[in-house]
C-alpha cells in the first residue's frame, strides 16, 4: 500500500534521513515507529503525506508515486503531535470548517460521544484544556474513515478514561482491515497496540521485526529493556562504523550507516 525507496531529506547540513527503504503493505496491521528524538520519525511521516519534500528517493502509494500529487491524502487520516488550531473558533465550528474544506461522508457525532465532547462543543478552542484539545484533534483525524491511520503521539495529555477510548479504536480500526502507523514514547501503549516495530537511529534503519523478536535480539523480556538496550548497542555499532553484514538475519533488519 505504501512503498518507501531510498528517501534522503536534510535540512541543511543536518542529514535526518539517510536512504530509508520500507514497504507498509499489511492492512489490518499497527506499526509502531521508533526512536530517539531526532531520529527522523516525524520527518518519514511527514514526507509519506506531502508536508516535507525529500531531497532523493520516491513514496509509492498504490503502486502510484506521489510526487506532484495530493488526491492520494484522501486515503489518508493523520493525526499531528502538535494541534493547531484557530483559538477563536469554537469546537462545532472547527468540525464544520473541515468538512467545508474536504467534502465526504464523516462520522463526527460517532467520536465526539466515544471521547466525551458532548458538552464542549461550543466552547471556544482557546478556553480548552491540552487533553480536550487533544480529544478534538482525535475527532478531526478520525472523522473521515479513511484506510490509513497516522497517528504522531496519539496518547499526548489524555486521560486515563481518553487513552482507553482510542485503544478501543485503533483495535476496533485494525480488525476492520487499516493500515495504522503510529509514533509514540510511551512503551506501555507500543506493547498493548503494536504487531511490528520499526526503530529509526540516526537516520536508519536499525531494527524492523515483532517485538517478540526486538526482546529476543538482545535477551531481554520487557520491551522497555530491549529498546535501552538497542539505543545502547546501536550507538556502540554506529561510532565503532560495525559492518552491516554482521546483523544480517531472516527476522530482524539491523542496517548501519
Amino acid at each position: 500500500m505504501i512503498s518507501i525507496h531510498q528517501l534522503h531529506k536534510s535540512y541543511g547540513k543536518l542529514p535526518v534521513l539517510k536512504g530509508i527503504s520500507l514497504e507498509f503493505n499489511a492492512p489490518g496491521s499497527v506499526t509502531a515507529i521508533l526512536g530517539p528524538n531526532g531520529s527522523g520519525k516525524t520527518t518519514l511521516m511527514k514526507s509519506i503525506l506531502g508536508m516535507v519534500l525529500p531531497d532523493q528517493g520516491d513514496i509509492l502509494v498504490e503502486g502510484r508515486s506521489i510526487k506532484g500529487q495530493w488526491a492520494y491524502r484522501h486515503q489518508i487520516d493523520y493525526l499531528p503531535q502538535i494541534a493547531r488550531f484557530p483559538e477563536n473558533l469554537r469546537v462545532r465550528e472547527l468540525i464544520a470548517f473541515l468538512q467545508d474544506l474536504r467534502q465526504g461522508t464523516t462520522r463526527e457525532a460517532e467520536l465526539i460521544r466515544m471521547f466525551g465532547l458532548e458538552e464542549q462543543l461550543d466552547k471556544r478552542l482557546n478556553n480548552l484544556s491540552g487533553g480536550t484539545k487533544q480529544k478534538v484533534n482525535l475527532v478531526l483525524a478520525f472523522m473521515y474513515d479513511s484506510p490509513v491511520l497516522i497517528l504522531d503521539e496519539p496518547t499526548s495529555g489524555l486521560d486515563p478514561i481518553a487513552m482507553l477510548r482510542l485503544k478501543e479504536f485503533i483495535q476496533a480500526e485494525r480488525k476492520r482491515g487499516k493500515l495504522i502507523l503510529i509514533t509514540t514514547h510511551i512503551i506501555h501503549f507500543v506493547e498493548e497496540m503494536a504487531d511490528e516495530i520499526v526503530f529509526l537511529l540516526e537516520g536508519n534503519i536499525y531494527f524492523r521485526g515483532s517485538q517478540e523478536e526486538l526482546k529476543a535480539r538482545f535477551g531481554e523480556t520487557s520491551l522497555e529493556r530491549a529498546i535501552a538496550a538497542i539505543l545502547g548497542a546501536g550507538k556502540t555499532e554506529m561510532n565503532g562504523k560495525a559492518s552491516p553484514s554482521l546483523f544480517n538475519s531472516s527476522t530482524l533488519q539491523l542496517l548501519n550507516s
